[in-house]
């Protein structure tokens, strides 16, 4: 596969609403990860999950911001390609605009990466418009909002009812006129999801939600079997859990049977250089 020169920009990201090919997007919060990655996605998505999957966290609600921005340094120092958007973790932008902003510019100052995510519809309208207007570009994330967990008394599909449907369309259209580039859509029946995309005009990108939606995104330890006890959303293309056990396994039997360290991994002194004598040479 070719790797395209450049980093995806914005404007690309709000193009390919509609597009034959949707949009890929990953979580990425390593480096060694970023680097992989990079070559597949259109978006690296920095996400608060980090805290689940990587911190071993029971939701988002504990991670902060200097988590994110260490994360966020780490994926795009290591990536060329993708467009990486970075979450605005629980607690950073919804006491008002200002503190929204303060924190989002203190991510993209101190992360290079190209835009902020946060969650929210109509009630982060305003918010989302106070950053775009001043350029801040903003992905919105609407329908089940891992920041509401507590709100919602837990992850709960949005989207059954016609008030809940209705609902979910004024959120689409609030972050639509805000000024987001394109729009998370997590957890949502598939017809909904499917309306909404129709709906706005900035790309939809589905998780739990429908493959019409202009892009589709995981969590990357959810799909290649790190995560035990992923959402029905989820399709697992690896088990590296799997294969980082049988590896841990070899090592311990190897280990326990002095099979390692070999010679091959050991360093030893180098040899001494025998220096000729020049006088032995003529005596003779």
């Amino acid at each position: 596969m070719d790797t395209p020169s450049g980093r995806k920009t914005i404007p690309e990201i709000r193009a390919a609403k509609g597009a034959a090919q949707p949009l890929v997007c990953l979580t990425a919060y390593t480096a060694p990860v970023a680097r992989i990655l990079d070559r597949y996605a259109d978006i690296l998505l920095v996400g608060d999950s980090v805290g689940n999957v990587v911190y071993g966290l029971e939701n988002t609600l504990a991670v902060d911001l200097d988590m994110m921005i260490r994360h966020g340094q780490a994926v795009t120092r290591s990536s060329r390609n993708a467009c990486v958007v970075i979450d605005m973790p629980f607690g950073t932008y919804e006491e008002n605009t200002e503190q929204a902003f303060r924190n989002a510019l203190r991510v993209m100052k101190e992360t290079g990466c190209d835009a902020v995510k946060l969650e929210g519809g109509q009630d982060m309208a305003q918010t989302i418009q106070y950053l775009t207007s001043r350029n801040i570009p903003v992905m919105a994330h609407i329908g089940l909002q891992p920041q509401s967990v507590l709100k919602d008394g837990g992850y709960k599909i949005k989207g059954r009812t016609s008030e809940d449907e209705a609902r979910l369309l004024l959120d689409a259209k609030a972050v639509e006129k805000s000024g987001a580039f394109a729009v998370v859509i997590e957890g949502t029946v598939e017809d909904v999801a499917a309306k909404l995309t129709k709906s706005i005009s900035i790309p939809t990108i589905g998780i739990g939600a429908s493959a019409a939606c202009d892009g589709q995104v995981l969590v990357i330890d959810d799909m290649i079997g790190l995560t035990a006890n992923v959402p029905k959303f989820v399709k697992k293309y690896a088990d590296v859990a799997g294969e980082i056990e049988k590896a841990a396994a070899a090592f311990s039997a190897d280990v326990r049977a002095k099979k390692f360290p070999g010679a091959e991994h050991v360093y030893t002194r180098p040899r001494p250089v025998s220096v000729k004598d020049p006088m032995k040479d003529r005596a003779s």
